[in-house]
């Protein structure tokens, strides 16, 4: 089931914010256009992925500077070795909306 989490024009380009579906925290990115949206955890220590810095299509963990591509969730540096949960988006009278993925 697909929710709505935020307008379109309040994500900057590029850009990201937190937000909640179904009580878990996401962070959602808008880079080139396009919408993306992870589990806003840190594979490596848990850390808050959405606090940290957005370069391209990558966030770095502010905790210890792993990356995670945001288009897949996949761990690109260390300290982290496994991917963050993706989530599917779409966007609809601009509007966006999330879908968790459950794994």
């Amino acid at each position: 089931m697909f929710h709505a989490v935020a307008r379109t024009s309040e994500v900057s380009d590029p850009g990201k914010i937190l937000v909640e579906v179904e009580e878990q925290l996401v962070a959602l990115f808008h880079v080139d256009g396009q919408f993306y949206a992870l589990d806003d955890v840190c594979t490596h220590d848990g850390g808050p992925l959405a606090d940290g810095e957005l370069d391209g299509c990558q966030i770095i963990c502010p905790r210890h500077g792993a990356r995670f591509d945001i288009k897949t969730g996949a761990a690109l540096t260390m300290p982290a070795t496994f991917p963050t949960q993706s989530h599917e988006v779409k966007i609809e009278d601009g509007q966006v909306y999330v879908k968790l993925n459950k794994t």
